[in-house]
């Protein structure tokens, strides 16, 4: 029962910057992993960046050294600041975390956001 609430998306022009931001509706006991994902029209659903509880960063090929993804533990929010912004980046941008919400397994979540769309002209 976690709720993911993305903002931040909008239209920028190519080498641009937007900054966005997801946020759980409640507490959370803990998150093993946050990350960001995104889908274009007529393309799977593929994984931009990813952060570990520990402060762990994956990214994909395409978006290394333009974007950043963190944290704020004590907020339960994940960002992804993304720079230089180009129209391959254009897509439906979501949110996911795994962790949990108590200390047991029984309270283990994986939720994701309803997306925010990211479009980036020429």
């Amino acid at each position: 029962q976690v709720q993911l609430v993305e903002s931040g998306g909008g239209l920028v022009q190519a080498g641009g910057s937007l900054r966005l931001s997801c946020a759980a509706s409640r507490r959370i006991f803990s998150i093993d992993v946050m990350g960001w994902y995104r889908q274009a029209p007529g393309k799977q659903r593929e994984l931009v960046a990813s952060i570990t509880s520990g402060g762990s960063t994956n990214y994909a090929d395409s978006v290394k050294g333009r974007f950043t993804i963190s944290r704020d533990n004590a907020k339960n929010t994940v960002y992804l600041q993304m720079n230089s912004l180009k129209p391959e980046d254009t897509a439906v941008y979501y949110c996911n975390a795994d962790g949990h919400i108590g200390p047991v397994e029984a309270a283990k979540f994986s939720s994701w956001g309803q997306g925010t769309q990211v479009t980036v002209s020429s």
